[in-house]
């Protein structure tokens, strides 16, 4: 350019205000009307791409082949593709292909009425299946228990890492996690239909120990996926999702093994416009991406409102986090708290009753400042903030980082947890803990058996009886007006999701409203608390199946009583 020339750059600034105004679009739609934002866009994906990546939803799923392994990201209730596995479900429905699916989801998505990946449940579509949990998919559980469809669960993480494993085209996960539990191939091997079912799980030896060896699926031919935002490239950003969870790796997964990878977005913008640093899955490995309407795209199953806490655009005010009732959950809730021992500890919390020590956390943590301020994390890949349950459980409020699942996984594996909160619904005299089979119930160990076995120190909490227990607190003392149906504290367990030769040393401790036990290792169960205003023979001795030692029983912690 000669100098005094102003015609080139009076170009590049008018192509500069227009790349502002376009980006100045995009946010305004976005706070709007999401949907639409491809349409208000002057932009044609073929115009320059006679291949383009935006599809419908119909033909992208009609790449699928059928007796594919696909995997279909989701977590409890959060990050599912709706709109795709909707459009999978039509599309079997009406043509019966894709048939014969193995499907590999590492927290299977569903709300327990129908939701999720219940909608896959169906005669000829499926026919295995490999999850870390499923406990809100009750029509696929009905499948595996009636052995209409071969299914192995694994723990969670493992179940996470065999999709790294596969990606990077290696053989699969060998590690400690699982010996000595029901996928331990001295036990079960992980088995859900059939001792026949082929073996996934095998014993190693590696120098002195013992490992285990789980194999990776070879091939993983289509990805499920949902993002926030996808370019016209096919590059995924995340700004509004509440989790990674293992959407990248799942991505190399099928890219690496040529499968096809999917992902439903909620907005479309054009190339160039998307910040790098935002990307999450670069657009090499995305073959289609489906703009998806708002009633297929909800951030979780349980709402369509959208949360900027949980994804971390907003910071919400912790006033606004609700008190427990005063029932057997805060006493459980607040008599855990009071077990996390150290400062600045990093703590997991299991689902269900373990979510309400993030809100006792808040509401009562003046009762433990030894151990504050602590770090609350998910297997899900959230830490920081206050954990969030139901649909919503694997996500926090006010987090302070995300990460890929299989991060957070590699980092408890190495021991990171400080402090474990996990649930517990059969426990026996050994101190062998099931959570994951009681049929009819299925649900599958979740990250249960990753964390119980790593952690420091290890929390088990639940209440004494269950179906139907009905307890009040009354002048500082726990008075219980009806027992439950079922027993807890067992001869022997269902099934061993931890198993107590797997503490080696680690503090293991057994929380009710009524009692707290501690694991003597090669002895048993130790009593070692009972709550006030509890007859020790008959509220809790006489509903045991076997009898704990008790060298020296004392009060809980009168303050778990009272408001």
């Amino acid at each position: 350019m000669m100098p005094g020339d102003s015609r080139e750059p009076c170009h590049a600034h008018v192509q500069t205000q227009l790349r502002r105004l376009q980006i100045l679009r995009q946010h305004l739609s976005s706070l709007h009307e999401p949907t639409q934002l491809l349409v208000q866009f002057p932009c044609r994906a073929s115009a320059s791409h006679p291949e383009a990546k935006v599809s419908k939803a119909a033909d992208a799923i009609a790449l699928i082949p059928d007796s594919a392994v696909i995997t279909v990201a989701g977590f409890v209730g959060l990050g599912f593709p709706e709109y795709l596995v909707k459009a999978l479900r039509k599309r079997f429905d009406s043509t019966q292909h894709p048939q014969n699916l193995h499907i590999v989801a590492v927290a299977a998505c569903g709300d327990g009425k129908g939701r999720g990946l219940d909608e896959l449940a169906v005669d000829g579509l499926v026919s295995t299946a490999t999850f870390g949990w499923a406990g809100l998919s009750p029509k696929l559980l009905k499948m595996i228990t009636a052995k209409k469809i071969d299914a192995w669960n694994l723990p969670l993480g493992v179940v996470s890492h065999l999709l790294r494993d596969t990606a990077a085209g290696r053989a699969g996960p060998v590690t400690q996690i699982g010996l000595g539990t029901f996928v331990d191939p001295r036990e079960q091997g992980g088995k859900l239909t059939s001792p026949d079912q082929a073996d996934i799980v095998h014993l190693v030896q590696m120098g002195k120990k013992q490992l285990l060896w789980y194999e990776a699926p070879p091939k993983v031919h289509a990805a499920l996926l949902r993002g926030t935002t996808a370019d016209l490239d096919g590059n995924i950003s995340f700004e509004k999702e509440a989790l990674y969870l293992d959407s990248l790796n799942m991505a190399m997964a099928a890219h690496n093994s040529g499968g096809v990878v999917i992902v439903q977005v909620e907005r479309i913008v054009d190339r160039g416009t998307m910040n790098t640093r935002n990307a999450h899955i670069p657009g090499a490995m995305v073959d289609k991406i489906v703009l998806a309407p708002a009633e297929n795209h909800w951030m979780h199953l349980g709402s369509q409102q959208y949360d900027g806490s949980l994804s971390g655009e907003v910071r919400a005010p912790i006033s606004s986090i609700v008190a427990l009732p005063m029932n057997e959950r805060k006493v459980i809730a607040h008599r855990t708290m009071l077990m996390i021992d150290r400062p600045h500890a990093i703590v997991n919390l299991g689902i269900g009753m373990p979510e309400g020590v993030a809100t006792i956390c808040t509401t009562h943590g003046h009762h433990n400042p030894s151990a504050l301020p602590m770090n609350l994390s998910t297997e899900a890949g959230s830490i920081g903030g206050v954990p969030t349950g139901g649909l919503r459980f694997g996500a926090s409020h006010n987090a302070a980082a995300h990460m890929p699942c299989a991060s957070m996984i590699d980092f408890y594996n190495g021991g990171g947890v400080d402090v474990a909160c996990l649930g517990m619904a059969e426990v026996d005299e050994e101190g062998n803990v099931n959570v994951s089979y009681f049929p009819p119930r299925t649900p599958g160990c979740g990250g249960f058996i990753d964390i119980s076995q790593t952690a420091k120190k290890v929390i088990f909490v639940g209440s004494f009886t269950s179906g139907g227990l009905k307890v009040h607190l009354e002048g500082g003392k726990l008075q219980i007006d009806q027992e439950g149906r079922s027993r807890k504290f067992t001869k022997k367990v269902q099934q061993k999701t931890f198993a107590a030769s797997s503490a080696n040393g680690r503090p293991i401790m057994y929380v009710t409203e009524r009692a707290v036990f501690k694991l003597v290792e090669g002895k048993g169960l130790e009593l070692v608390e009972v709550a006030p205003g509890v007859d020790i023979q008959k509220d809790v001795l006489d509903l045991m199946g076997f009898k704990p030692l008790m060298p020296q029983v004392k009060d809980m912690d009168r303050r778990c009583f009272s408001k």
